[in-house]
């Protein structure tokens, strides 16, 4: 039987009329997936962004938007400023996270910052107002990092510091394997040696935002008991790797990346 044009031009719009209400029924039963926050991710002293790229693919893979910062290493004020710009161009929450000397650099650039949700330490600082990376790395016994700094004195009477590469492997990177690990030593960035000794100033922000702290159980840079100690006065949510180096998060990728996004389902 045919059908007339007008009865299928009714039958058309009925059918797309029942077609919408469907779908907006199922959109109403079904809300999308709340979007993701974004990790920022802060290399500290002796490294660069190109180190965190194992755990950039797991969180990508996870469907975490993430931007890695190139932290200036010149100086704790700053750095947080030039990281919370950056920090600040981002849309929606985020989840800060810094490796090191970048621990002091999240703990300054997020405060009062509320789009930042949680805060991530990964083998790093987190001081108090007026402390240092050096008092702080000092308070424990177990750093050996002095003995390895080699320094590069510059115009205008600031001074760079490296770790020696031949050094670098056992002093930074003990359970990286050992070719690339020389290649992370050639491709060190140094740190002017003042940021290492530059009060932290103003409110830190891990007093009032979650904090999460990843202790590398081997860590000849920043003592465990000082990571440990640190954690524990911020509160933060810890896990420890047992036997791993400063670059935990080159050895460790799957286990950085897990514990970032454990700290990133909280702000949900």
């Amino acid at each position: 039987m045919k059908i007339s044009k007008v009865a299928a031009s009714a039958f058309t719009v009925a059918f797309g009329a029942a077609a919408l209400l469907g779908g907006v029924h199922a959109a109403g039963a079904h809300p999308r997936a709340e979007a993701k926050p974004t990790v920022v991710l802060v290399h500290g002293a002796f490294a660069d962004s190109s180190g965190w790229n194992a755990v950039v693919q797991r969180l990508r893979r996870d469907g975490y938007p993430v931007v890695s910062a190139a932290n200036p290493l010149r100086g704790v004020a700053s750095d947080a400023a030039s990281v919370r710009a950056l920090v600040d161009s981002v849309s929606g929450p985020v989840v800060l996270v810094g490796h090191s000397y970048g621990g002091s650099v999240i703990s300054q650039a997020a405060t009062h910052d509320p789009d930042v949700k949680a805060l991530v330490f990964i083998a790093a600082f987190a001081p108090e107002t007026g402390e240092t990376a050096a008092g702080l790395s000092g308070k424990f016994p177990g750093s050996t990092l002095g003995a390895t700094l080699k320094e590069v004195p510059l115009p205008g009477g600031h001074t760079d510091l490296y770790i020696d590469p031949k050094l670098f492997p056992q002093q930074f990177a003990a359970d990286v394997p050992a070719a690339e690990a020389k290649l992370y030593a050639i491709a060190q960035r140094p740190i002017d040696q003042a940021a290492l000794t530059e009060p932290s100033s103003g409110p830190q922000a891990w007093h009032s935002i979650p904090s999460f702290t990843l202790i590398s159980g081997a860590d000849k840079n920043i003592p465990p008991a000082a990571q440990r100690f640190m954690a524990q006065r911020a509160h933060a949510t810890v896990e420890t790797v047992k036997g791993a180096s400063h670059m935990v998060f080159v050895s460790h990728p799957a286990v950085t990346a897990d514990f970032i996004e454990r700290a990133a389902r909280t702000t949900r």
